[in-house]
């Protein structure tokens, strides 16, 4: 069979798409691959077929960190935030037009077309013009649901879910609408995930059902098109891995600091603030640089800064995890059974964070209103010897990476091939 994977995205959001790529080509499929151009490299690097989609997705990244950071730090300065709002917006029209002229004559033939939730509108829209299987990958609780914001009742955190479509929805419509006129498809009459779901595709939640306690009771009206099968990723080696291992090995078990895509803005202060905190509790430090630029800071004791490593090898060797939330990262944290400070940027960041509270795995805050004396108190807190307990506990719930690629390729093997979900 022919399947046509598209994700756009930083490298989290790629990474399953590439992991279920894999699997896919393994079992003997035709393959083909659309990632952000900066990623194309590392889709080809475990030996698939990429092509370029969309621009590149890194300076998205440091815009929406930018919005978000004014949104919830200056509020009430408007003109800032209406200026950084179009700076964000501005390329979604170009944006939506390259993604569609790119997948259009990939997905002719297609067996099934996959897609992220992250322009997931435009891969919709293609594969409702082949009238081709869809199967889109969740990295969170995307659709409108009552668990996934405990802060608010339930029926108010559904309309905030749909609301927050709808408005997405209006401000795409006009390219949504160009579009579909393109593909020879009606105007759209309502937002991209109802469209989805109104044709019943495949929704694959990539994450465990024990991160959402009441999740999969409240979506029973979905039967088994939104099935949970956790977090997919490629556990893929790095070349610091064994450095990393024998420093770990010389000396006390590490905490983890890592922020992925999400860009510090102060790699010196963020260093710094992580240095002094933990020699004041006495810890060691692995700091991984991910999108971040280390490269100037001096070198300091108890303090390795690396620019990537394995989360499934590293994580299992360190007292605790403090990372940006990203769901991969989250979800190995709690593979390895360690407990878990996360520090956000993005509210779905900051979702997962509430998630580890819920469970009492972990705790979290907002990564721009972090200093050195809170990154203490949150370490001391996740450091109690209860949250560790608690955190092994959780970690034989969770899916096996190997179990979860391998049952999301099942299921979108019989989707492709029944068009049914079973």
């Amino acid at each position: 069979m022919k399947f046509v994977l598209a994700s756009y995205g930083s490298r989290g959001d790629i990474e399953p798409c590439v992991a279920l790529g894999r699997e896919l080509l393994a079992r003997g499929h035709d393959v083909r691959v659309a990632v952000p151009p900066d990623l194309v490299g590392f889709a080809e690097s475990v030996g698939l077929t990429a092509v370029a989609y969309g621009p590149d997705a890194r300076a998205w990244m440091d815009v929406h960190r930018d919005f978000w950071t004014r949104l919830f730090k200056n509020f009430w300065k408007v003109r800032g935030l209406v200026n950084t709002w179009r700076e964000l917006w501005a390329p979604v029209n170009q944006c939506w037009e390259e993604l569609s002229a790119t997948l259009k004559p990939l997905a002719d033939g297609a067996d099934l077309l996959f897609t992220g939730v992250v322009f997931e509108g435009p891969a919709a829209n293609v594969a409702e013009h082949y009238d081709i299987p869809l199967a889109t990958l969740h990295y969170n609780p995307t659709r409108a649901n009552g668990q996934f914001m405990p802060f608010l009742p339930a029926p108010l955190a559904r309309f905030v879910s749909e609301l927050g479509d709808w408005f997405l929805w209006r401000m795409a419509k006009k390219v949504d609408d160009a579009q579909r006129s393109d593909l020879g498809l009606s105007a759209s009459t309502k937002p991209p995930p109802q469209r989805i779901a109104d044709r019943g595709s495949l929704e694959i939640q990539a994450y465990d059902e024990v991160f959402v306690p009441g999740l999969a009771a409240e979506w029973a009206q979905f039967a088994d098109r939104r099935p949970f099968v956790g977090a997919l990723t490629l556990e893929l080696a790095v070349d610091a891995d064994e450095d990393v291992s024998s420093w770990i090995a010389a000396g006390s078990p590490p905490i983890y600091f890592g922020f992925g895509s999400m860009a510090v803005g102060s790699a010196a202060d963020t260093i710094a603030m992580i240095a002094a905190a933990c020699a004041e509790l006495g810890e060691r430090a692995l700091v991984v640089a991910g999108s971040s630029d280390f490269s100037v800071v001096p070198h300091m004791e108890n303090v390795k800064v690396v620019t990537a490593v394995n989360f499934a090898t590293v994580f299992p060797a360190c007292r605790a995890v403090v990372h940006h939330g990203g769901a991969g990262t989250t979800a190995a944290g709690l593979r390895a059974g360690v407990p878990t400070l996360v520090l956000w940027t993005w509210p779905e960041q900051s979702l997962w964070g509430r998630q580890l509270k819920r469970l009492k795995v972990g705790t979290a805050r907002r990564f721009s209103t972090t200093t050195k004396e809170s990154l203490v108190a949150d370490l001391r807190t996740i450091l109690a010897p209860e949250y560790a307990a608690r955190a092994r506990q959780v970690a034989p719930r969770m899916t096996k990476p190997s179990d979860s690629v391998a049952t999301a390729a099942d299921l979108m093997e019989n989707f492709a091939r029944l068009g049914r979900v079973g």
